[in-house]
């Protein structure tokens, strides 16, 4: 199946429903050779949006996706490559957890040193800095987008009120506004998406890239026996996540998801990645990998799209249930 675009919200420019991520794997488990490989894998399936951040391995994944993109040569029109900013690199008092003006001008200019890049075409705030003015923010990256560095901005985690505050403000002063947010969204994560964020789809065109479409391996099955070595739940430094992808009760859920996809012959992860991509308001599901193999393997995910109808859907809504509005 041919590869599938949407807009980024009301922005411009269209991603591809698929997109490839870089966290956890660059740099902690792919080199260069491997990245790149990977990375052409995707952009080959229809690919053309390449994710990343700052903070993902303290900056060696943006060096090692610039060095991939140096080997692969592509014309830098056909892809799109993203940052955030927010946790720093350093500890220093300015330079951590902030959103503040001298950091995002000094951050920018980090990313495209090891992106190897003139420009980004995606720009986030990773999180929500409540020290600093939202003007202070929205400002700042405005001009950033005006100074070339970047082409759009958007924000990662925010409250639906945090991303109103900035589009608001920048509505006033007539500067650049916020065209995406990065949210977590799967189908054991889908308050935020469906319910907190439904109005600011319509009335300011929000567009979402949506991250842990896998819910961190979980919808895979891998996890059904116990956490693998070689697994993210098995990886130093995320032992945050084993509580996660131990918990009995969405195991019980993913082994009859995984009835689902068996009827409809494809994979659990085949069937998340479709899932999410069902959803109008997702303009790209960013996917990861470790290997070429697993880059494939997620691209047949488009496949499974046209199989997601009302009563298959009701059957998935049935085993994880549906986020309920908050009184």
């Amino acid at each position: 199946m041919d590869m599938i675009y949407r807009r980024l919200g009301r922005a411009g420019i269209q991603v591809s429903l698929l997109s490839f991520g870089s966290w956890v794997t660059f740099h902690n488990q792919a080199g260069v050779n491997t990245a790149a490989e990977m990375m052409r894998a995707a952009y080959e399936a229809g690919v053309n949006f390449f994710d990343n951040a700052e903070v993902y391995a303290g900056g060696k994944s943006e060096e090692v996706m610039g060095a991939a993109l140096k080997g692969l040569g592509w014309r830098r029109s056909s892809y799109i490559i993203s940052t955030k900013f927010f946790w720093g690199l350093e500890r220093g008092v300015n330079e951590r957890n902030t959103l503040n003006r001298k950091r995002l001008l000094e951050g920018m200019d980090g990313s495209l040193q090891r992106l190897g890049l003139d420009y980004v075409d995606l720009v986030f705030c990773h999180r929500p800095d409540r020290n600093t003015p939202i003007e202070e923010t929205a400002h700042t990256m405005h001009d950033i987008i005006q100074s070339g560095r970047a082409i759009y901005w958007g924000v990662s985690m925010w409250s639906a009120d945090e991303i109103r505050a900035a589009w608001l403000v920048c509505d006033k002063y007539g500067w650049h506004k916020p065209q995406m947010e990065q949210p977590e969204y799967n189908l054991f994560s889908r308050q935020r998406v469906e319910l907190e964020y439904a109005r600011l789809y319509e009335d300011i065109g929000l567009g979402t890239t949506i991250w842990s479409p896998l819910a961190s391996g979980l919808l895979t099955g891998k996890y059904q026996r116990g956490i693998p070595k070689n697994s993210r739940g098995g990886l130093k430094g995320y032992g945050w996540l084993k509580d996660k992808l131990s918990d009995k009760e969405s195991l019980a859920k993913v082994a009859k998801l995984g009835r689902v996809a068996k009827d409809l012959d494809c994979t659990l992860a085949q069937l998340a990645l479709a899932w999410c991509a069902k959803n109008e308001h997702v303009s790209t599901v960013i996917t990861g990998a470790s290997r070429v193999e697993q880059v494939k393997e997620n691209m047949q995910a488009l496949k499974v799209l046209p199989k997601l109808k009302e009563d298959v859907m009701k059957r998935i809504d049935g085993i994880v249930g549906k986020p309920e509005e908050e009184e």
